[in-house]
């Protein structure tokens, strides 16, 4: 028993390694890819049609989602990736993005007035990126982006056919300020998030602004906000995936919206979103995310993400604000 005990412990201890070196590797992120290379494959036109970019970007982000090393590990029940969190959440901040457009590409970029027929493979693809990204099987969620992603292209595909004339994108100022309006409330979200890493007392400016407003339940004048210690990676991975996701899709819409953003003059706001958000993907050398005191002697990697994600909303808001404009 002995000698057996001693072949059961080096099997242990080798799963253990393979597993480690396994999880390292599947923990590293996808690289940026070039929206402009993408776009090549879609045609060969020296000026490519409305909407393709786009479209082409989010179909190749999502397939990145599922197709990068380890898979896609949100709903994994096995190891090494049920002992990963930081890919999963950074998967989940990529997700949301991908709803996102999505839904815009759904509701707007499709549709010419708002009592127009939507596009029936869009109205899929949102329903299929909407899927719980938790489950692992019965269906199973990668299945059910793969769905989403082949209505996609059945979208691009009919956009793209001279001969068919049942699929649109309109790149209007008003549809792209529709999908900037969700993007603002996401990096809102996500910096406030990050912010809170070292905790702070805020007031409560819910009904700033309007005298007789309202709400359902009462709340203190001042709060103390702080996101939870074991959170930090977590908000950090998330809003880092998000970034990942947004300079594509931003890229993209640099290439659908041309003619909008140059009447608009808006070509320089839009570049500089993108470098801000270049910015999120920079390498972290540290082993941990760690979450020094604001001006202490150890770094906080939230804030710096934050400092990144604020000013790529605040250029955003700007944006949206100059596109308003006549």
């Amino acid at each position: 028993m002995g000698g057996l005990g001693r072949v059961v412990a080096l099997l242990v201890v080798i799963y253990l390694l393979v597993m480690l070196v396994l999880g390292w590797f599947w923990s590293s992120e996808p690289d940026i890819f070039s929206v402009r290379d993408n776009l090549a494959l879609q045609e060969t036109k020296d000026k490519p049609l409305t909407g393709v970019a786009t479209t082409s970007t989010l179909a190749k982000v999502t397939r990145t989602l599922l197709d990068k090393p380890g898979g896609f590990m949100s709903n994994d029940v096995m190891p090494p990736g049920i002992w990963l969190d930081n890919i999963p959440k950074w998967e989940y901040g990529v997700l949301i993005q991908v709803r996102d457009l999505s839904k815009a590409m759904r509701e707007a970029f499709s549709r010419s007035q708002s009592q127009s027929t939507e596009d029936l493979s869009l109205a899929k693809a949102e329903s299929r990126f909407n899927f719980d990204h938790r489950s692992w099987a019965l269906p199973a969620s990668e299945s059910e982006y793969r769905d989403g992603i082949t209505a996609l292209e059945d979208y691009l595909e009919r956009l793209t056919d001279a001969d068919k004339h049942n699929a649109q994108f309109f790149a209007r100022a008003d549809n792209l300020r529709y999908w900037l309006s969700t993007v603002e409330t996401r990096l809102g979200s996500l910096s406030q998030r990050l912010s809170a890493s070292v905790g702070q007392r805020r007031l409560n400016t819910d009904l700033a602004g309007e005298e007789k407003a309202s709400r359902s339940t009462s709340a203190p004048a001042e709060m103390q906000v702080k996101t939870a210690w074991m959170e930090i990676d977590d908000v950090f991975y998330e809003a880092r995936g998000s970034a990942w996701a947004l300079l594509h899709f931003l890229r993209a819409i640099e290439i659908d919206f041309a003619d909008t953003l140059g009447r608009k003059n808006a070509q320089v706001s839009v570049q500089q979103i993108i470098r801000e958000l270049e910015a999120t993907q920079a390498t972290v050398y540290s082993p941990m995310i760690l979450n020094g005191s604001g001006l202490g002697m150890l770094a906080n990697h939230s804030l710096v993400m934050a400092s990144y994600i604020s000013r790529a909303n605040a250029a955003i808001i700007d944006l949206r604000e100059l596109l308003s404009q006549g």
